[in-house]
């Protein structure tokens, strides 16, 4: 006779192999479609308060928003960047930062786009960046003057000071590391010895550099957009040269605090999981 518990067990088991490989197949196909689809358009508005021990206390509760990675192209088209400074206008941040690649290719192209939208942002105290390897790339000198037009401070290996009462902050930059245009050496030249000071570095791996220096209390940078693709328990399967150790949020870095944004953009294929594009809302308070 058939063993007929054996049969039917034979048959549960193909049937539940079935039902999990079709399962498999449907949870893979959404998982790209969220990631096409999704999450690419998802704007996360992310808050961090961070106590400096340089800052005066005039600063206290002072407001920054940073933006990066912006990669102005066909999928970063001119409403969906605009889209992005009116969350940006909505936090009314008492400056925005700018932390590089603006272009992934043919900045001339782009520049209404950028120049549009990057007028746009509202604030009282101004808008600073310093480029990344893509704006090099493309042709670095386009870029700098789409920034002029659109009246942003192109802070490359210079100091910006910002003034409240007596007091000090210092907004500071380099070029891109990436391309060797990095020169901290004049940074530090221009920069008092006292205040408080952030440094905005497009390649978050300079941290290790601009932390030996002692003499910023935060560095602001981008340039990995998080590795786009984030896999729970295992992390990006990619990150890009000189975003390896710091690829995406906060870090102590010798004392000082090294804030890597995941960036507004994107670079092919044009896709993100577990990995939403960001937007920083900095508040800053005196840690005296």
């Amino acid at each position: 006779m058939p063993n007929h518990a054996n049969t039917l067990s034979r048959r549960n088991f193909l049937k539940l192999g079935a039902a999990a490989t079709a399962a498999t197949a449907l949870a893979g196909f959404s998982s790209y479609a969220y990631g096409f689809n999704i999450e690419p358009f998802w704007f996360e508005v992310t808050h961090i308060s961070l106590a400096l021990r340089r800052l005066a206390p005039a600063f206290d509760g002072y407001r920054i928003a940073q933006l990066s990675d912006i990669h102005a192209d066909e999928w970063m088209t001119r409403e969906r960047l605009r889209h992005v400074v009116e969350l940006v206008n909505q936090e009314q941040p008492n400056a925005v930062v700018l932390t590089g690649d603006f272009v992934s290719y043919a900045p001339d192209l782009f520049a209404p786009t950028l120049i549009e939208a990057l007028r746009e942002l509202t604030t009282p105290d101004g808008v600073y960046a310093v480029l990344g390897n893509h704006d090099h790339w493309t042709d670095a000198t386009v870029v700098r003057g789409i920034l002029n037009e659109a009246h942003v401070v192109d802070v490359s290996n210079s100091v910006q000071p910002l003034r409240r009462d007596n007091a000090s902050l210092y907004i500071c930059g380099v070029d891109d590391y990436w391309e060797e245009q990095a020169r901290l050496d004049s940074v530090l030249d221009l920069l008092p010895d006292e205040g408080a000071a952030l440094l905005l570095a497009h390649e978050p791996d300079f941290a290790d550099v601009s932390a030996a220096s002692g003499r910023f209390d935060l560095q602001l940078s981008g340039h990995t957009h998080g590795g786009q693709v984030n896999i729970p328990f295992i992390g990006p399967p990619r990150l890009p040269y000189l975003g390896k150790k710091y690829p995406s949020g906060l870090y102590d870095v010798n004392g000082m605090f090294q804030y890597t944004n995941r960036g507004v953009g994107m670079v092919p294929p044009y896709v993100r999981f577990n990995c939403r594009p960001e937007i920083s809302i900095f508040t800053l308070t005196s840690a005296s």
